[in-house]
Formats: structure tokens, C-alpha cells, sequence
């Protein structure tokens, strides 16, 4: 569907009709990112925040982990280490 910042193709995929993303989502094991879905239609909006809130309810996947980290904040933490140990070099 499109690039995002980094170059990588951010798509909706599709197997015999099936959205494979939401299924992800329900399994627990992808997040429903709130600050992209104005990206999604009304409809996907609504499927993908009730197929996370099911999913945590349910503690499938990474809802398993009572305080699981974003893959932003796991990327910030991994660089933020990094750094320390180029400058301890």
C-alpha cells in the first residue's frame, strides 16, 4: 500500500480473502498501532482495536507478558545501548 520513513512496504495482506495482519492481531501476535489507523478504513479501524482488546483480554501472544514493549521502545532501548558501548570504546 505504501513506504513508510524507513523504506520498508507497509501493505494489507490478503490470503484467499483472508486479512493475514488482523489475524496477527486476534493471535497476539502484532500490535494494532492507534497512531496509523487514521491510514485504515472505518471498518479495519473497529476489526483491528477489537481483535487487540480480545487478545489481551485473552493474554495470547505477546499479551502474555504483563508489560510487553513496543517495538519503538524496544529499537530505542537497543540503540540507547548501543551508543553507551561505542562511547565506552
Amino acid at each position: 500500500m505504501k513506504r513508510d520513513k524507513y523504506n520498508r512496504e507497509v501493505a494489507k495482506i490478503l490470503l484467499d480473502s483472508k486479512d493475514i495482519n488482523l489475524q496477527q492481531v486476534k493471535d497476539g501476535f502484532a500490535w494494532h498501532y492507534k497512531e496509523y489507523q487514521r491510514e485504515q478504513t472505518a471498518d479495519d479501524q473497529i476489526l483491528y482495536a477489537e481483535a487487540e482488546e480480545e487478545a489481551r483480554k485473552a493474554k495470547c501472544g505477546l499479551w502474555f507478558d504483563a508489560q510487553p514493549q513496543t517495538p519503538s521502545d524496544f529499537r530505542k532501548a537497543k540503540n540507547s545501548k548501543e551508543m553507551k558501548k561505542e562511547r565506552v570504546k
